[in-house]
């Protein structure tokens, strides 16, 4: 388990008889778009998959939208503004991105301005003289984004809009369609994880169940997929958790001490952090911290590779969370460890001002054993054999008024409430079930996302404010769609609003005087006095006095509450 991390074998291009063309696959994809039958959708994903000339790999990526899995840090970077900028630029010089922008406004998606834009005309223009350009491949489209994907530092968002710019010139009006959603992470074309893992498992002849396995511990749909093709169901099986590789985290749900006494015999107790999820891997060597959302956290983060560094004996994957103190030891809310979480520059200053502890609540790996499918008993049994200090307390009980007890003392000592969990469950990476419960004093707040802002005035006039919020009507295979339950504009500093305004400034999509409409990525936690029919909003509803209680940067978009969450609260 020695040495150092290694970025991992995705850059590996696996080549087929003859390399699928991209305007084929881009046909593909406008068939599957075009085909309202989820069952005739998997069908012709299956057939993508068998095609002898399709990198499979490769194809499931982009069919989810994306050129890298789900854990790897590697990211394109690529904002809407940027590839506006980049499809106008390729159009051509009386073209300008107001155009592009006004565009989108009538015609409501990316992938149909690019389309209406690139005409084709321009295909061999960097052919150097050649006097016909050979059609551009998946796999070279993958290169090339890949290439994107790795310029960084000075002028870096130029050079990347110049190799977009030349990539749409390349491209004729559909390949063009497909490759603006897929550089901005929107395929629109009714294709989710879900039917990505039936066809997997349609086409291979692989159990549902384990597909499903297979992608907890991998974390990379298209890695699972080219391992079932190759390899069959001995390949899938041979997939394990991997150091160096996150995956996603467990989740809990709200619920009280009284159901859970009454679903299981004991319970374990633990205190309920206002910390941020971090999940820790240790090689034996060296140390990789992850956010929730599988980032790579480590360089931020000094004092928690020290503490594991000293404290952690055996290689492992440690789940916990990190909690902050002021110079003085006061216990700070869990945004200040988001923003240490972000901090790329002055880390040792940072490290004054905000001191971070962690403390490590469970082991799902331990010195080569993987351990998902071992009770919480014995993973933690594992954690505290190797782990000299930092685990989060525990207590095993079946007794009520020990609990209630408990609960008191932690919200006393500074933490949210307490976490209930079943002593003999398994760990399910991003499940939220019933096994994990959490317990805190009744806080009316709701995650909503950020769909639009306005510019503001006087000193502010640099600022985006007033955010509209959103929550979850629907989400499928096809896509989320969202309503809206209010704006906020409260609870927010001038420098919160500046760093909000950086923050959400890539996701910008376009702007009607001050106004402008965002792509839902920024999750907020709003405080709210109480929820009210309302005409106003696409939800049906308003939240009466929101204000800004957190940004949730631990969370994505598509774990926002939900339109159903509203109307139950709404009725109670």
């Amino acid at each position: 388990m020695g040495g150092s991390f290694s970025p991992g074998a995705f850059i590996h291009i696996h080549w087929v008889h003859d390399p699928m063309e991209l305007i084929q696959f881009a046909n593909r994809l406008r068939e599957i778009e075009d085909e309202p039958s989820d069952l005739s959708i998997r069908e012709l994903i299956v057939d993508l998959f068998n095609d002898e000339n399709s990198d499979v790999k490769i194809v499931v990526r982009f069919l989810l939208g994306r050129v890298f899995p789900a854990w790897d840090d590697q990211k394109m970077d690529i904002g809407p503004s940027l590839c506006y900028n980049a499809i106008a630029s390729a159009a051509g010089s009386d073209v300008t991105i107001e155009d592009i922008e006004n565009d989108l406004a009538s015609l409501g998606e990316i992938g149909v301005v690019a389309e209406k834009y690139n005409s084709g005309s321009q295909r061999g223009l960097f052919s150097f003289g050649s006097e016909e350009t050979a059609a551009m491949t998946i796999s070279e489209l993958y290169s090339d984004l890949y290439t994107i994907a790795s310029i960084q530092g000075t002028g870096s968002l130029e050079k990347k809009r110049r190799v977009l710019s030349n990539l749409f010139n390349l491209c004729g009006p559909i390949e063009a369609r497909y490759l603006a959603r897929l550089v901005l992470s929107e395929m629109r074309i009714g294709v989710g994880e879900g039917a990505i893992r039936d066809a997997i498992s349609a086409a291979f002849d692989i159990p549902i169940a384990d597909v499903e396995r297979a992608l907890q511990v991998s974390n990379d749909f298209g890695f699972v997929a080219e391992v079932a093709r190759d390899e069959g169901l001995e390949g899938v099986h041979k997939i394990k958790l991997k150091i160096g590789r996150p995956i996603s985290s467990m989740l809990a749900q709200s619920s009280t001490i009284e159901d859970a006494l009454s679903t299981w015999k004991r319970i374990s107790v633990e205190p309920k952090y206002d910390g941020a999820r971090i999940q820790a891997h240790y090689n034996g060597d060296s140390i990789r911290l992850y956010s929730r959302n599988m980032e790579d956290v480590t360089n931020p983060l000094p004092e928690v590779v020290e503490f594991l560094q000293e404290n952690l004996s055996k290689p492992a994957i440690l789940d916990g969370e990190v909690v902050a103190a002021d110079s003085d030891g006061n216990s700070l809310p869990f945004q200040e460890v988001l923003r240490r979480f972000r901090r790329k520059h002055n880390i040792e200053k940072a490290r004054k001002e905000v001191r971070l502890r962690p403390y490590f609540f469970d082991c799902i790996h331990a010195d080569g054993i993987d351990l998902l499918d071992s009770p919480l008993s014995l993973r933690r049994g594992h954690l505290d054999s190797i782990l000299k200090k930092g685990s989060s307390p525990l207590v095993l009980t079946d007794d009520s008024e020990q609990i209630k007890k408990m609960e008191l003392e932690f919200l006393e000592s500074g933490f949210e409430g307490i976490m209930l969990k079943n002593p003999d469950s398994l760990y399910a990476p991003g499940k939220r079930g019933k096994n994990w419960l959490k317990c805190k004093p009744s806080v009316d707040t709701l995650d909503c996302v950020i769909t639009g802002a306005e510019w503001g005035k006087g000193r502010r006039a640099n600022f985006l404010g007033a955010f509209e919020l959103a929550v979850i009507s629907s989400a499928d295979d096809s896509g989320i769609v969202y309503k809206n339950v209010g704006r906020v504009g409260t609870g927010i500093t001038d420098a919160e609003l500046e760093s909000m305004t950086e923050l959400l400034r890539p996701y910008i999509e376009n702007q009607t005087g001050k106004m402008v409409t965002l792509t839902p990525r920024i999750v907020l936690e709003v405080g709210y006095e109480e929820i009210q029919r309302s005409s106003n909003y696409s939800s049906g509803y308003a939240l009466r006095f929101p204000r800004v209680v957190a940004v949730r940067g631990d969370k994505k978009s598509s774990e926002a509450d939900t339109l159903k969450k509203i109307e139950q609260l709404f009725k109670s």
